[in-house]
């Protein structure tokens, strides 16, 4: 029995060297097209275009609330709402640059869930997320959850 997959792609193109160059990215799948990154996105977020790590914190962010209303669920506490935020840091390190850590925050409506129960699901959720699973060992994960 053949085993499910599922493929995303996404392209790039970049004009120009790294601090003056720029870019644009696009999903295939047409979600979003063109959207600008530069390489001063990345270093100063008073920039309005995107950055990968941007793009890498919304995919953990919709990533994990899936995650966790799955483990909810199992439960026999499906959530009525999940608000995520996942900040991703993206730090210079002696030689180069890297993606340090990805913190989620998450608050929770969830009918029947504890304070406690919700916790336990929340970090289940970060360490069962495929993203986290994708990033883990080499990025700081955390979660912060709390209910509404």
């Amino acid at each position: 029995m053949a085993l499910a997959t599922a493929k995303s792609t996404a392209n790039a193109v970049w004009e120009g060297s790294l601090l003056e160059g720029s870019g644009q990215v696009s999903a295939s799948s047409g979600a979003f097209s063109d959207q600008a990154v530069s390489w001063a996105a990345r270093t100063d977020r008073g920039i309005t275009t995107t950055s990968p790590e941007e793009l890498l914190a919304s995919s953990h962010a919709a990533c994990y609330c899936m995650a966790l209303s799955n483990m909810l669920t199992q439960a026999d506490t499906p959530p009525t709402k999940l608000e995520v935020s996942a900040t991703v840091t993206f730090a210079q390190q002696e030689v180069g640059w890297k993606v340090a850590s990805s913190a989620l925050t998450v608050t929770g409506t969830v009918p029947g869930a504890t304070a406690e129960s919700f916790q336990e699901a929340a970090e289940g959720a970060k360490d069962g997320c495929p993203i986290s699973a994708a990033i883990a060992g080499n990025v700081e994960l955390s979660v912060e959850a709390t209910l509404a």
